[in-house]
Formats: C-alpha cells, sequence, structure tokens
C-alpha cells in the first residue's frame, strides 16, 4: 500500500520527470553531434550516420527508449501540472511570483507543449520519411565513366562500395527495392540497400523558395523555446533527485546554464547555414 501511494506520489513524478529529463538531455548532445554533419561534413557521410541510426540493434533500442522518455516526459508534466493548481485552487492574495522565481520556471508546461509540437512535426518531417516513405530519392553520385571528353554518368550509390547507374534505374531496366535488395533482368542480385538522401531531404526543406525562412525561423524559435525549458530544467532535475548540496549547486547550476544556451544555439545554427550559406 505504502509502495502504491509513493508511486503515485508529486515526488515520484517529480523523481521520474528528472530521470527522463536528464536522459533527453543525453539525447539532445547525440542527436546534435549527428546534425552538424551537415555543416562539418558531406552529404555522403551524414546519410551514412543516417543509415546507421536507423538500422543498428543498439540504437534502435536506445530509440526505442528516447520515445519512450519523451512520451512519459510530457505525460508526467501534464499531471503534475494538473496536480499543483488542484494543490492551489485558490490563488493567494499578495502573489508576486516574479519576486520568487524566474519566467521559466512558472511557464514549463508551456514551454514543454511548444517543444512536443516541435518534435511531432520535426519527426514527420524527417523520421518518418526516412523510415517508411518507399520514394525517398536515393544519393546519387556523378562518375566520369564514359572516358576522356564524355560527360559524367549519375549512378546510385550502394551501401556496399558499388553504384548502379541512374539512367537504367529511372528506365526501368534495373528495378530498386530501397530497403534490401536490386533486381537486375529479373534476377534477384543480393546487394545492400542504397543510401537514402536524408541530407538532400533536409537540404531541400530548408531551402524552399516559399517556405524555407518560414521554416528556418520557426525551427530557430523552437530552440529559443527549447533553451528556455532546459534554462529551469536541468537544475531543477538535479533537485529532484536529491543532488542538493551547496558544494555542488553553482557547478551544476552554472553547467546548465551553459548547457541551456550551447546546445539550442548549435542546433539553431544548422538551418541558418542551410538557408543562407549552404550553396
Amino acid at each position: 500500500m505504502a509502495k502504491s501511494a509513493f508511486l503515485k506520489s508529486s515526488i515520484a513524478k517529480k523523481y521520474w520527470m528528472a530521470l527522463t529529463g536528464l536522459f533527453l538531455c543525453l539525447f539532445l548532445v547525440g542527436h546534435l553531434l549527428g546534425n552538424l554533419q551537415l555543416i562539418f561534413s558531406d552529404a555522403l557521410h551524414f546519410n551514412q550516420y543516417a543509415l546507421f541510426m536507423t538500422t543498428n540493434p543498439a540504437v534502435k533500442v536506445l530509440s526505442y527508449l528516447t520515445y519512450a522518455s519523451i512520451i512519459f516526459h510530457a505525460i508526467d508534466g501534464i499531471v503534475l501540472t494538473v496536480q499543483n493548481q488542484k494543490a492551489r485552487p485558490v490563488k493567494y492574495v499578495m502573489n508576486r511570483p516574479g519576486k520568487n522565481t524566474i519566467w521559466a520556471s512558472r511557464n514549463m508546461a508551456v514551454l514543454g507543449t511548444v517543444i512536443l509540437v516541435f518534435i511531432v512535426s520535426h519527426m514527420v518531417t524527417f523520421w518518418a520519411v526516412m523510415h517508411f516513405d518507399e520514394k525517398m530519392p536515393l544519393q546519387t553520385i556523378m562518375i566520369n565513366s564514359n572516358g576522356p571528353g564524355l560527360p559524367p554518368q549519375e549512378f546510385y550509390l550502394t551501401t556496399d562500395g558499388g553504384y548502379l547507374p541512374k539512367a537504367q534505374v529511372d528506365q526501368g531496366l534495373i528495378k530498386i527495392e530501397h530497403r534490401t535488395e536490386f533486381h537486375d533482368a529479373g534476377a534477384k542480385v543480393k546487394l545492400k540497400e542504397g543510401y537514402k538522401d536524408l541530407h538532400k531531404i533536409t537540404v531541400d526543406f530548408f531551402k524552399q523558395p516559399k517556405y524555407g525562412l518560414i521554416y528556418t525561423i520557426l525551427y530557430v524559435l523552437s530552440m529559443v523555446v527549447l533553451g528556455f525549458h532546459l534554462y529551469h530544467g536541468f537544475g531543477s532535475a538535479f533537485q529532484s533527485m536529491g543532488a542538493n548540496n551547496p558544494k555542488y549547486n553553482g557547478l551544476i547550476r552554472n553547467f546548465g546554464y551553459a548547457f541551456a544556451i550551447i546546445v539550442p544555439l548549435l542546433f539553431a545554427i544548422i538551418p541558418l547555414y542551410i538557408y543562407f550559406l549552404l550553396k
């Protein structure tokens, strides 16, 4: 009975809120390092990273854990917000929240809701396309295989280091199953899949002539919201877990502030770079 009461208590909810929040902070770092390849690497390496992140068994387990953490963190946050409102149905006569708490701490539910909307739209735009769109383009490369002075041919890259002539594939002479194998002249030739061109999907999304700037601005604003959410959430997570020691509080607080600025800023730089600088 006591155990059941503890699991339903606000203390337990704050504890799990802190654990899932800190785990998602680790996810943010890993995701950021991968996305920075859009600036510091080329299309092939980014697409190799995308393929690894969608096919490696260990990464898949971490991905499912991440999805569960996002859902649990969001639901837990809503429940805690409702509980806090029910615990104080009548507002204090002298209520000066600005004197006692920072703006981010008073609006964590709103900030979290905006972030959740961003995550859903982000997954629909990129994650779902990468996983389920059978018409997603494969990466191509130009090779001068026709001899000196002749125009190069365009080939699809395959993950085993091979090439398939794009013209023949587009004409239906070679049929491609994006995920598993290639078919040539009716005979099944076992080859690894071609690289899904997530790099092209991402670049084209932010460089759209009509909406690219709007999407870039919305992405940057979402990162500002994430920064405010992290600004309060990082330090609050350690407090909820009992790591409240005057000797380390300052270090945790300063690290949290730096994390809340640097990580969202680097994320925001990526679409700005793509829209304004990438040729």
